[in-house]
């Protein structure tokens, strides 16, 4: 797996090995003695996947406090131009973004630490998307930024 650093200090950019042959390939998505070596320790405890449309939006959504996020997100199926905002006051990179392509071709996937929001826009006819988070959904923590924000 090589790891790529963004702008933003936390959020990487993941490529796995491909093992391509003639049937087609395999790939590790997922390795959690990997993936706490490679990137951070991590311990996962929600599996989410949503399919949507081209020209969907989804976000950009975070959940505040005790029940913050960090999100393993990659495509499966499409293509998807996800963006992650750096949501954490006093940082430095305080309100700038990262915007990655991830696809069902490239295999990337993307890292977002808690205290960034995230969200998707759909680039191909559909898009299945699939994620990791490392806290469960909380309702009464759910915050929003609107796509077309100013700041």
């Amino acid at each position: 797996m090589k790891v790529i650093e963004t702008a933003l200090e936390g959020v990487v950019i993941l490529e796995p090995e491909l093992h391509r042959d003639a049937r087609g390939y395999f790939f590790e998505s997922y390795s959690r003695q990997l993936f706490d070596k490679s990137v951070r320790p991590v311990r996962f405890v929600q599996d989410n996947e949503s399919r949507s449309s081209y020209g969907v939006l989804r976000g950009l959504h975070f959940q505040r406090g005790e029940h913050a996020q960090g999100k393993l997100v990659r495509v499966v199926e499409g293509a998807v131009l996800d963006v992650a905002v750096d949501i954490r006051r006093g940082s430095p990179t305080f309100g700038q973004y990262v915007a990655v392509e991830l696809s069902g071709e490239n295999h990337r996937q993307l890292f977002i630490p808690r205290g960034f929001a995230h969200g998707f826009a759909v680039l191909s006819p559909r898009a299945l998307f699939q994620y990791k988070c490392d806290a469960p959904y909380a309702p009464q923590s759910e915050g929003a930024i609107a796509w077309n924000d100013p700041q």
